[in-house]
């Protein structure tokens, strides 16, 4: 998951979530965080169970997450990658908030288009793990669809309000439908891809097999701890994908 990818996603989670972003750079931001959100994403329970059972006015924090190091860049703050466990509990946070919302492109007077957005997260997984995002949009009148919907979106001044006398188009290709073309294109590009991570996760399998089985040598009847062995092997080696969509919309743009 590239940077720029992570940097997207977190400004509109962060849009969406109503926490303000008093300060962006290319590779930053800096966040108000709601109470919500902090409770959610930044570990602090024991605080959180303090203000409550006191009834104390809390005090959200202020956080930069930085999207790319430079060592030309003098701010402050959490470094944010794919794989980390802040990004993982963004994420789960997304699920527990709904991940799917409806924003319109802020035009008054202006007639509006109807995208289905999607982020998708795809994992191969073996004993080493890639992760991607893909970040696709569907016009839900022509049927287009866009990559790098996310980058496109972020560009855009969206609100959770239609704007002042705009007109919604209605859309001739339901969203059930515009998703299912969506998860066919990732699939295509998955079943496209090179597989080789996984052709070399079954020879180290293999490899792990074989030094196992070295060790029962003669043994008729193999104890429990071999199946256990070969069953934790099987977990770790075994090549598999996981696709998932994390996030996504309707959005109507001019």
């Amino acid at each position: 998951m590239l940077a720029e990818q992570i940097h997207g996603f977190l400004k509109t989670f962060f849009k969406v979530t109503n926490c303000e972003i008093t300060e962006e750079g290319p590779h930053y931001l800096t966040v108000q965080l709601t109470a919500d959100i902090d409770k959610r994403i930044m570990n602090r329970p024991f605080y959180w169970q303090f203000i409550e059972s006191t009834k104390a006015e809390p005090n959200p924090l202020k956080v930069t997450f930085i999207t790319k190091k430079s060592e030309e860049q003098e701010i402050r703050g959490e470094y944010i990658h794919y794989g980390s466990m802040r990004m993982h509990q963004i994420f789960q946070a997304t699920k527990e908030l709904g991940s799917f919302v409806r924003m319109y492109q802020n035009e008054e007077g202006a007639s509006l288009f109807p995208w289905i957005g999607a982020n998708f997260k795809v994992s191969y997984h073996a004993d080493q793990t890639k992760e991607m995002l893909f970040s696709l949009g569907i016009n839900l009148i022509h049927g287009s669809v866009k990559s790098n919907f996310q980058d496109i979106l972020n560009e855009l001044d969206l609100t959770n309000e239609m704007p002042k006398n705009a007109y919604c188009l209605p859309y001739i290709v339901s969203p059930i439908r515009a998703i299912e073309r969506l998860e066919t294109a990732v699939e295509n590009y998955i079943a496209n891809d090179d597989m080789t991570w996984a052709e070399e996760a079954r020879k180290r399998w293999k490899r792990e097999q074989e030094i196992l089985d070295h060790f029962y040598l003669g043994v008729e009847e193999k104890p429990e701890i071999y199946e256990t062995e070969k069953k934790a092997l099987e977990e770790r080696f075994r090549p598999r994908i996981k696709m998932e969509i994390v996030s996504g919309g309707l959005f109507y743009l001019k």
